[in-house]
C-alpha cells in the first residue's frame, strides 16, 4: 500500500457532517455516526475522517484539509446546488480561481467550519 495520510477533522454534530458531506457524494464508509462516534467518509479515492467536538466554533476553527481531485471546475459545478450558505456557520462554497503554485482550486467550509480546499493541477499531467 502506498502510504497517505487522512485528516481528523473536528464535527459539532456527527450526523449533520454526514447529512453535508452525503450531499457532496461522500459515502459513510464506517459505522453509523451512533455506533462509533466517529466517521469515515470516502468519495473516489478520498477519505475524510470526523471525531466529535461539540463545542467546536464553525466560525473560529482552524481546521482545513487538502483535497487534491483531476477537475476542480468540474468538482465546484456538481457541488454547486448542495451547498447552502450559512452566515451562522460560515459553511459556503469558494468558486475556483487559478493560483500563482501552479493550481486551480476552489473550497468548501462544512457547518463545524472545516476548510476542504480543492485543487486540480494546472499543469497539463503535473504531480499534485
Amino acid at each position: 500500500m502506498a502510504e497517505h495520510a487522512v485528516p481528523i477533522l473536528p464535527s459539532r454534530d456527527l450526523r449533520e457532517t454526514l447529512e453535508f458531506y452525503e450531499r457532496l457524494g461522500f459515502e459513510n464508509r464506517g459505522a453509523p455516526p451512533e455506533e462509533w462516534d466517529y466517521l469515515i467518509l470516502g468519495r473516489g479515492a478520498a477519505t475524510l475522517h470526523f471525531t466529535t467536538v461539540p463545542d467546536v466554533d464553525p466560525l473560529t476553527t482552524a481546521a482545513m484539509c487538502y483535497l487534491y481531485v483531476d477537475d476542480a471546475d468540474a468538482v465546484h459545478d456538481a457541488w454547486r446546488g448542495a451547498v447552502r450558505p450559512d452566515p451562522a456557520t460560515g459553511s459556503r462554497l469558494v468558486p475556483p480561481v487559478d493560483t500563482d503554485y501552479g493550481m486551480r482550486e476552489m473550497a468548501v467550509v462544512d457547518p463545524s467550519g472545516n476548510l476542504v480546499r480543492v485543487g486540480s493541477s494546472l499543469r497539463p499531467g503535473g504531480d499534485s
